[in-house]
């Protein structure tokens, strides 16, 4: 049987993890406590960020299963579910939670580029490992934030908070990045797999399917559209949603050359649904419209 939690608020989240009160917008936990074995699900109204030391359970997030390993970060946006699964005689889990109200942000810096942190969109299998030290680095941080949070509060005190986060937050971007050239091997299989699914779409799928799109490709490969997309940014230097483009334009200039063709069935061979669409996407790529184009070959 599941049990349903719901985090929606810091103070559901520390009651239920039997975090000390401090703040109704922020709270930082360390749990060294037994984990009974069991399932939950938790649904969560909060930003949640967990640094955990040490194995001890598997997370499900949507389809996937993941072995939570020692050392690692996964965070957690307003709106999304987790499933934790504890078995009967695994190891228990040490872990240390940083844990803010989106409400905590409103009016702020911080808050206007939280879009930006795009690993709170990553699947728990796309968990940021991190060193001993790069551990210690954000333990240092969230010692601030606690040392702020016991401070009595002045009309510093909510913008000192919110620095310290945003710190936490930038080394948790630093590390990924870190983690996807690092993985270069792993990421280059995945950009191989990727042209090699580029390929069979523009072959056998599109005039069926329609345009193709990031996060179809990211499906594919069982992967999170924003980690598939820093994935290839970091390992190619360009994003997916371009690398599409330029391979779509490729086959439209093969289409192209093949004058039997009128610029309307060629636009929908490519999966487009308008000839207007195909045109003002042929221009902007290549700085002519596809009659141009065909002129300059003729030339």
């Amino acid at each position: 049987m599941t049990n349903e939690v719901k985090l929606d608020t810091i103070g559901r989240l520390n009651e239920y993890y039997g975090f000390e009160h401090l703040n109704p917008m922020i709270a930082v936990g360390h749990c060294n406590d037994e984990v009974k074995p069991g399932t939950t699900t938790y649904e969560f109204g909060v930003y949640a960020i967990y640094i955990k030391e040490t194995k001890g359970c598997d997370l499900n997030y949507g389809l996937t299963k993941y072995d939570f390993d020692e050392m690692s970060v996964t965070a957690f946006a307003p709106g999304q579910k987790v499933t934790v699964v504890v078995d009967e005689g695994m190891a228990q889990p040490r872990w240390t939670l940083l844990a803010f109200h989106p409400d905590f942000l409103a009016r702020t810096a911080l808050g206007s580029k939280m879009s930006s942190y795009s690993y709170f969109s990553y699947n728990s299998n796309e968990a940021l490992h991190l060193s001993k030290e790069e551990v210690e680095l954000l333990g240092a941080v969230l010692g601030l934030i606690e040392r702020e949070m016991k401070h009595n509060i002045d009309r510093h005190t909510r913008s000192i908070i919110i620095s310290h986060i945003e710190v936490f937050l930038d080394y948790c971007l630093r590390f990924y990045e870190r983690q996807f050239y690092s993985r270069e091997i792993i990421n280059n299989t995945i950009i191989e797999k990727f042209n090699a699914l580029l390929d069979e779409y523009l072959t056998h799928e599109i005039r069926h399917r329609g345009l193709p799109t990031v996060a179809y490709f990211a499906d594919k490969l069982n992967l999170s559209p924003g980690y598939f997309g820093e994935l290839v940014k970091t390992s190619t230097g360009t994003t997916a949603k371009d690398m599409i483009a330029d391979r779509l334009v490729c086959s439209a200039r093969e289409l192209l050359n093949d004058l039997t063709l009128s610029i309307t069935q060629v636009g929908d061979m490519l999966g487009f649904e308008y000839p207007q669409h195909f045109v003002r996407f042929f221009k902007r790529r290549t700085g002519r419209t596809p009659k141009e184009y065909r002129t300059i070959l003729s030339t």
